[in-house]
């Protein structure tokens, strides 16, 4: 009895010792976030590790959610266990096997307690396959109170009139970004809705080259006419002159901090044509978080946890604390601070207005953005509907592209296709990141530029497929360290780009 009492406490002992081993496993991990919440994220995990039998040695890299798409689809084995991405980038992802399907039970409990919006993006069918991170990617009006008087923040033309009687700026990207543009659109009942078909785009339909869009750009014009409009949305422009800045969440400390008490913030204002009113629509949608699918179930399950941990309640409202995120945790949205928050509020306000942001070919952000250089050089209605005209016309060929340039590669960004070269100075009025510079493919299956070039220390472009920001590399601009004449190579397997000196 002896003899077998001492097998079984040894036998004890043992499983003491391997459960204990288990408990105390430590992940390698690397996780992208955004660079505003880079020492947060760090913070967090570490207070995970505290609190959890399940322990984390985690590489915190910034990278935006923007550019963590691009970089996972270039080598998943290689790109972060966990990261963070914008909405508009969920089925790049998925196709590309980036993301962890999510167990039903979990999924059922997060969408319990998730906004619904938010996780819809983050869902294919029923399966879900990321985490709500926000539920504040959308945008709104700060202005300087000192400026314009509260009574006029509803209408688009006395806002016009108060800024250019105060000789400041009323900024709204309305010649250099499609989103923000798209908000008169939105306004007068346009839609541009994109369908896919295993990922690719089959058919649009755009009610932008229409009697309402007609409507709309009518609006613009009076904005982007009016010598005191600047296209910007940076938050920094009211320390240089701005009375109004159309942005988002992610500008509210800024503001605050130039403004102070003076600092205003609301909805967007209604226009008007033809004695009726439009109110100003807008894009609305989230920032994810992906777990990259493991070999090691073990490693899988316990990254789950640490994802659930770090879009749940307490970590989305730590987020909220430190740069007025806005929350897609329902009892977060419910918090007194979030719910008092004045650029929420404003989002909410606008939320009505708002067209949530699906899957857009990503040529339409460079087709619809030349919009607003057209309305500005029109001198009458035919002008503004040549620009209508030539904005459905590119939309069409979309889909008629040759597979030489639906799958080719070419350079965009600080290159004038006019005149055939490189630079980086603006100021002699030349285009930049609206020409692309084809490239070809070698017998080494490179791609490379026909002819070596004249680049300039300082200039940045990016290398993309198919005349589309959907696959674009690198993450962040290339920059040319040393000018030089070089041909530029690229390698598609890899995403690398390479200057070769002549």
């Amino acid at each position: 009895m002896k003899k077998f009492l001492a097998l079984v406490m040894a036998a004890i002992m043992a499983l003491s010792l391997c459960l204990t081993a288990s408990a105390e496993t430590t992940f390698e991990i690397t996780v992208w976030a955004a660079e505003e919440i880079k020492d947060l994220t760090i913070k967090q995990i570490e207070n995970f590790n505290a609190n959890s039998d399940v322990k984390f040695a985690a590489t915190v890299e910034a990278v935006s959610e923007a550019d963590a798409a691009t970089s996972m689809i270039t080598d998943v084995e290689a790109g972060a266990d966990i990261f963070c991405f914008a909405q508009d980038q969920f089925a790049r992802l998925l196709q590309a096997g980036a993301l962890t399907q999510l167990p039903a039970d979990l999924a059922e409990e997060i969408k319990a307690t998730n906004d619904v919006s938010a996780v819809a993006a983050a869902s294919s069918g029923d399966a879900m396959y990321a985490y709500p991170l926000t539920a504040d990617n959308g945008y709104f009006m700060y202005y300087d109170k000192s400026v314009i008087p509260e009574e006029d923040v509803d209408s688009l033309e006395a806002l016009i009139a108060d800024c250019e009687a105060a000789q400041k700026f009323f900024c709204f990207e309305m010649q250099s970004s499609a989103w923000y543009l798209a908000s008169f659109f939105f306004g007068t009942g346009c839609v541009s809705e994109w369908v896919t078909d295993g990922g690719d785009f089959v058919e649009v339909h755009d009610t932008f080259n229409s009697p309402e869009g007609l409507i709309a750009v009518k609006g613009m014009k009076k904005l982007v006419d009016s010598p005191y409009h600047n296209s910007s949305s940076a938050g920094t422009n009211f320390a240089s002159g701005a009375a109004i800045v159309v942005s988002g969440t992610w500008d509210y400390e800024t503001v605050k901090g130039i403004l102070g008490d003076n600092m205003g913030v609301t909805d967007l204002p209604s226009f008007e044509v033809d004695g009726v009113q439009y109110h100003l629509g807008s894009f609305s949608g989230c920032k994810l978080m992906g777990v990259k699918p493991q070999v090691d179930k073990e490693k899988a399950d316990a990254l789950r946890q640490l994802a659930q941990y770090l879009t749940g309640e307490e970590c989305q409202l730590q987020r909220f604390e430190a740069r007025s995120w806005g929350p897609s945790n329902l009892n977060a949205q419910a918090n007194e601070a979030v719910q008092a928050n004045p650029g929420l509020v404003a989002l909410a306000a606008q939320a009505p207005y708002a067209h949530v942001q699906g899957q857009i070919h990503g040529s339409w952000w460079d087709i619809a953005k030349v919009i607003g250089d057209d309305v500005k050089a029109a001198t009458d209605d035919a002008g503004l509907q040549l620009a209508l005209d030539n904005y459905y016309n590119k939309i069409a060929e979309l889909f008629t592209l040759s597979d030489d340039v639906k799958y080719g590669w070419t350079i965009i960004g600080m290159y004038n296709a006019a005149d055939g070269f490189f630079f980086t100075d603006y100021s002699d009025g030349k285009s930049t990141w609206t020409d692309d510079l084809t490239l070809v493919k070698n017998d080494a299956g490179l791609w490379v530029t026909e002819q070596p070039y004249e680049i300039p220390a300082g200039t940045e472009f990016k290398v993309r497929q198919g005349l589309s920001w959907d696959n674009a590399f690198p993450a962040d601009n290339y920059v040319v360290a040393e000018g030089g004449t070089y041909t530029v190579q690229f390698d598609e397997a890899t995403g690398e780009i390479t200057l070769i000196a002549e």
